[in-house]
């Protein structure tokens, strides 16, 4: 393969306008993000501790709070056409806190691929018992989804063609198996099988389910061609793959008085289930792994220098996170779903507050866009930043009213502008920037 910085999906540089993309095949990708089988489990989850109708709202309410912060992180990384961990350099995090959100980010999103993982291996041991140990399922899914992701965007965009219809007619084979079995209007109109749970609560659930790849919007966005599009693609690909998989997964948790996700699958649709396993995690792990690729590609660069290729980087962490799933990550999943709900709105916070308040290093952006070029030089740290993103997570965790999620959200945005009027928004160092050369960028020959 040629050496370019296209072949490596600009992990390193902006994407120029010839690499941008019709908006229905990005929506169709952000569908399969949002669709996935980690859905089920989080419709099954407020399925079991709510009513029908208390589960539409909180996906109602969690899907109108998505659908903003992903439009408006959305914007910037189209009109920049620039990665999310190499974007908050000059959006408020400077070169050291720009690396800490690329780990972050790569860390997280590495523990969401082991959890669709193991969820998988999970469902396949429960059809097939025996046939192997579940964590080897665990990596043979990890490093399938891992030879897929090393193509990049072009090869995600052709799975994302082949699982989306497919998984789509699965879920409802799947559904409509197990509630002829049942009184639709008792599904709709009964209580909670199980403990039950606030609108409120589901609500930021339904939030921290996804709230990771609203903060990394701009991994996809940057391959828009117009602000237009990032709106089509968000509305439509986020309210059909909340709503259509999330209330599936809701009354299938009525039906069978469970909110286990795999028990009710695998049972209700037999063979079946192993294919809506198959495609559920296949569409979903390419973009956990490959953002989480693209995260730990720019912390590296910024903090020893050293650009890495992205497909070896790829190998690196699908291998890692196959092991997770392999260890038992999935049992860690309420607790992952609260840290992420209030850890990383911030980040979207701050970013849209430097960008659009703020714009203490906006001109810089605007001054190199046409040329392609990045800012010659970045902030080394901007201990504001770190504070107020630091504060904003804490106050969310700890303080238990209202929407964790949009508390943080909220208040990193109020503390921040706060902060810039204040002229305490300053970089401390300055560090300069290496343009992606075309073989820095560029993955070996493959």
């Amino acid at each position: 393969m040629a050496r370019t910085a296209h072949a490596d999906d600009f992990a390193l540089s902006r994407v120029t306008p010839e690499a941008r993309k019709p908006w229905f095949g990005i929506a169709v990708q952000r569908f399969g993000q949002v669709s996935a089988l980690s859905q089920f489990l989080l419709g099954a989850t407020l399925g079991y501790s709510m009513t029908f109708g208390e589960a539409v709202l909180a996906f109602l309410f969690g899907s109108i709070i998505l659908e903003v912060i992903m439009c408006v992180v959305g914007f910037i990384g189209q009109r920049e056409g620039l990665n999310t961990a190499l974007l908050a350099r000059w959006t408020g995090f400077g070169e050291i806190g720009a690396s800490l959100v690329g780990l972050a980010i790569g860390i997280s999103l590495i523990g969401w691929f082991g959890i669709q993982s193991a969820i998988s291996a999970q469902s396949l041991d429960a059809l097939m018992p025996g046939a192997l140990p579940v964590w080897a399922w665990s990596l043979i899914f990890g490093l399938a989804v891992t030879a897929i992701v090393a193509f990049g965007f072009v090869g995600m965009q052709w799975l994302a063609n082949i699982t989306v219809p497919l998984f789509l007619i699965l879920v409802g084979w799947s559904v409509i198996s197990e509630l002829s079995r049942h009184d639709i209007g008792e599904l709709l109109t009964g209580p909670a099988p199980g403990p039950t749970m606030s609108v409120w609560a589901g609500t930021g659930i339904v939030a921290g389910g996804l709230i990771v790849g609203a903060i990394i919007t701009g991994d996809m966005t940057r391959f828009n061609r117009s602000r237009a599009d990032v709106v089509k693609q968000t509305v439509l690909g986020v309210s059909l793959g909340e709503f259509v998989i999330g209330l599936a997964g809701v009354l299938l948790a009525h039906a069978a008085a469970t909110g286990d996700i795999v028990a009710i699958v695998t049972s209700s649709v037999g063979f079946i289930g192993l294919f809506i396993v198959l495609t559920g995690t296949l569409k979903i792990n390419d973009w956990n792994l490959y953002s989480s690729t693209l995260g730990l590609v720019n912390f590296i660069s910024t903090a020893f220098g050293k650009n890495l290729h992205r497909v070896t980087t790829t190998i690196v962490l699908g291998v890692v996170g196959s092991v997770l799933a392999a260890v038992g990550i999935l049992g860690q999943f309420t607790e992952f779903l609260i840290v992420l709900s209030v850890a990383f709105p911030p980040i979207a916070g701050i970013m849209v507050a430097e960008y659009y308040v703020v714009r203490r290093w906006r001109p810089e952006l605007d001054a190199t866009r046409e040329q392609g070029t990045l800012p010659a030089t970045a902030p080394r740290i901007v201990p504001a930043t770190i504070v107020v993103w630091l504060v904003s997570s804490l106050v969310g965790y700890f303080v238990t009213w209202g929407i964790p999620s949009l508390l943080s959200l909220f208040l990193s945005m109020v503390l921040y502008i706060v902060v810039g009027k204040l002229g305490w928004v300053r970089g401390v160092g300055v560090a300069t920037t290496r343009q992606a050369s075309p073989v820095d960028s560029a993955p070996a020959a493959v």
